[in-house]
């Protein structure tokens, strides 16, 4: 299925590059664009558009980045689609703690950078995924993990905000809750959770961590 999802986006992307530069579009691809939504088709259309308005010089640099994109090994783009998605999904306020770190680690000395880096290399690879998350849920993430795992796509976005809005306590109480509570009981924690209220989160979670 994951293969399948990887060459439908894959489909799209070459559909777009054909409609934008006037190639005629492969049976496959054009019976792919005729079925799609209709939202989606008018977005592959002004992808084309915008395409069209590169200067030739824009269009050879992206081809040749799109080139050296599809040259990495296949784990390689992953971690990086990862780390950008984890980006993207950090707040304003996380991003700049991010930034000020890395420059503060850029400003050590060699020797430093290298014990940090020998430091954060032997942690656990879970855990080294886990600072993904940013600065507040990535010093949590060891306590979480047993929530955060295997949660669904679909339940991902919700999940997380719920977490970064809680407190520093809260997310230690819901740490010692996730570790005592059975694989087989995780996913109805997870749902309890995000639908209780802010201001009810703090009632909720002593008395779940009574029982």
């Amino acid at each position: 299925m994951r293969r399948d999802l990887s060459r439908r986006r894959g489909l799209l992307f070459a559909l777009t590059l054909a409609t934008a530069t006037a190639v005629a579009t492969p049976p496959e691809l054009k019976d792919l664009l005729e079925r799609l939504p209709p939202a989606a088709q008018a977005g592959v259309r002004e992808n084309a558009r915008r395409w069209d308005g590169f200067p030739p010089a824009e269009q050879a640099a992206f081809r040749q980045r799109a080139a050296q994109w599809d040259a990495l090994p296949r784990a390689e783009r992953d971690q990086r689609r990862e780390r950008y998605q984890a980006w993207q999904a950090l707040s304003p306020g996380e991003r700049a703690q991010a930034q000020a770190a890395a420059a503060q680690y850029a400003a050590m000395a060699p020797d430093v950078q290298a014990a940090w880096r020998a430091q954060f290399e032997a942690m656990d690879r879970s855990e080294r995924r886990g600072w993904l998350f940013g600065p507040s849920l990535g010093a949590d993430y060891v306590a979480l993990q047993p929530l955060l795992a295997q949660v669904p796509e679909a339940e991902h976005a919700a999940l997380l905000r719920t977490l970064r809005s809680m407190t520093p306590q809260q997310r230690r109480d819901l740490g010692v809750l996730a570790q005592r509570t059975p694989p087989a009981a995780r996913a109805e924690l997870r749902r309890e959770l995000v639908s209780v209220s802010a201001s009810e989160r703090g009632d909720w979670l002593w008395r779940r961590l009574q029982h």
